[in-house]
């Protein structure tokens, strides 16, 4: 289990900085730090570095097996951002959708696709037993 002294740090490309900015803020993640070529933001927590490197954008992204997200352990939580997301007109790759209905393993997920075609999913587990 994750210890709460530790931070995960991801880091991934993006083709502009100044759009990549802007739908981080309207997830609701806090712009930490912000460079020539790179912004940092507080990713739910952890550390998400965006690296201005257009040449990296992958022009065809499928969900699998390339993505990152939070899997929420409070539907509420959940459900928020979901509302956040629809609200703000971020876009979707993937609508609300339920995977493995009717097994321990089901859960609700969406996802969403930053302006550098980077996957972000988000989900929640109904037994939370599931959550790894």
């Amino acid at each position: 289990m994750r210890e709460t002294n530790k931070v995960f740090h991801l880091a991934i490309p993006c083709k502009d900085l100044d759009e990549t900015l802007q739908f981080y803020k309207k997830l609701g993640c806090r712009p930490a730090r912000r460079y020539e070529d790179r912004v940092t933001f507080d990713f739910f927590g952890d550390q998400l570095v965006c690296h201005l490197n257009p040449e990296e954008v992958d022009e065809k992204p499928k969900m699998y097996p390339r993505h990152f997200g939070v899997t929420f352990v409070q539907r509420e939580e959940f459900e928020s951002l979901l509302k956040k997301a629809e609200q703000s007109e971020l876009p979707f790759f993937q609508e609300l959708m339920v995977r493995f209905p009717g097994k321990r393993e089901e859960h609700m997920t969406f996802f969403l696709i930053d302006p550098a075609n980077n996957l972000l999913e988000f989900k929640f587990y109904h037994d939370r037993s599931m959550l790894y």
